[in-house]
């Protein structure tokens, strides 16, 4: 078992007992929300994962190791960046699609940089549920200046790991 999942295993035991400090259906009640959470995203997961892994069995290492790989330099910022804009899905999807490339060897710079823009800058996000509640105003004035971020946070990010031990 990796690590990973002895934190969140011990979490959720410590929730258990808090759950049962508050009542004893408390526990079942917060089983019965996490399932029809289950319930909710258990599609798009599943196909988060798979697309997950056809990328990694089709698209060649050599290509995203050249085109967004460590030595890649602004160019896989760049790529990173339009990727992060253009994919669709939820974290559903990015997060299983990011840690295949990490695997496959893209740079921890473009990937910080596609993760930041998909969270920023989802186009599709913004026009089915930004522009509608928030109006166009508002939306512009939190797009135009998160157009930068991206790239800078892929930048800096990517010297900020090298700073850390590998385990």
């Amino acid at each position: 078992m990796d690590t990973d999942a002895l934190v969140m295993g011990g979490l959720t035991i410590l929730m258990v007992v808090w759950a049962f400090t508050r009542g004893k259906d408390v526990p079942l009640r917060g089983l019965q929300a996490g399932l029809g959470m289950l319930r909710e995203v258990w599609l798009p997961l599943l196909f988060g994962f798979c697309l997950a892994g056809l990328f990694e069995v089709l698209v060649p290492r050599e290509l995203l190791v050249k085109w967004m790989g460590e030595e890649s330099g602004f160019q896989g910022i760049l790529l990173g960046w339009l990727v992060g804009l253009l994919m669709p899905g939820g974290p559903y999807v990015v997060f299983p699609v990011a840690a295949s490339l990490l695997k496959e060897g893209v740079g921890v710079g473009p990937l910080l940089t596609f993760i930041t823009a998909k969270s920023l800058l989802s186009p599709i996000r913004m026009f089915t549920w930004e522009v509608p509640f928030l109006g166009w105003a508002f939306v512009t004035a939190r797009t135009v200046p998160s157009l930068l971020l991206p790239p800078i946070v892929g930048i800096i990010g990517q010297r900020l790991f090298a700073l850390f031990p590998r385990l």
